[in-house]
């Protein structure tokens, strides 16, 4: 489904995504509320949605629509990119944010992405270091609040919880088995493990799913704006 309030746009998205062949276009909004009820009728897979809309903004849209219907992804539209949108684009629910200046090449790929249930965002999060530590300690915050409530049994090993915490700290699978004195392919069966037990496609959402839980934590100083190597996704 799209939703943009530039008829010009909207009809050069609409032909980029027919052409390719591997998409069908269910319905079009130029507005935030005609979006949320045409989603609630049409059930859509993806929806592209332009940040700036007259009334409701993407950005509100998006929560609506993720909290009614959790399985539709959102493609996120700007006309340039910004780190705060990028930010409230994350909270909201998006699984890609973009700007509008790309390729027909690129938004046929983004869209297969998401509607495979990929999460394009995290790769502007990789980019923008003050992003990715505004995003880790907002899941701290909500890690924290969640451990003050009864403890939620983690389906986790110590070593994956091992694992899972050097993901979260930045480290790549080189450095993670350097630092656990194990082999980078026993690095990866654990993460293989990892993302099956959490129903997560990719370790970011692994790393939401165990800070969210309290299953590891991200202290302070990793977490903060201090010095030190920048906590990545």
């Amino acid at each position: 489904m799209l939703v943009d309030d530039h008829p010009l746009f909207l009809r050069g998205v609409k032909l980029t995504l027919e052409d390719s062949g591997e998409f069908e276009i269910v319905g079009e909004a130029s507005d935030g509320q005609r979006a949320i009820n045409l989603s609630e009728t049409l059930l859509p897979d993806v929806i592209l949605c332009d940040i700036n809309l007259p009334g409701m903004n993407g950005l509100e849209v998006s929560r609506v629509i993720k909290r009614r219907q959790p399985q539709t992804a959102i493609i996120i539209m700007s006309v340039y990119e910004d780190d705060e949108q990028l930010f409230h684009a994350i909270k909201a629910g998006a699984a890609a944010y973009t700007a509008k200046d790309i390729s027909p090449e690129y938004l046929v790929d983004i869209v297969r992405q998401v509607s495979m249930g990929n999460y394009i965002i995290n790769e502007n999060v990789l980019s923008k270091p003050v992003v990715a530590k505004r995003v880790l300690n907002q899941f701290r915050e909500l890690a924290t609040a969640e451990n003050e409530q009864e403890p939620i049994f983690a389906p986790l090993t110590n070593r994956e919880v091992e694992i899972l915490d050097c993901i979260a700290r930045g480290n790549s699978n080189k450095e993670i088995a350097r630092n656990l004195s194990i082999s980078d392919q026993t690095v990866k069966n654990h993460i293989t493990s990892i993302l099956k037990k959490l129903n997560a496609n990719d370790r970011t959402q692994a790393v939401i799913t165990a800070l969210r839980h309290g299953w590891i934590k991200m202290s302070t100083d990793i977490a903060g704006s201090g010095g030190g190597r920048t906590p990545t996704f």
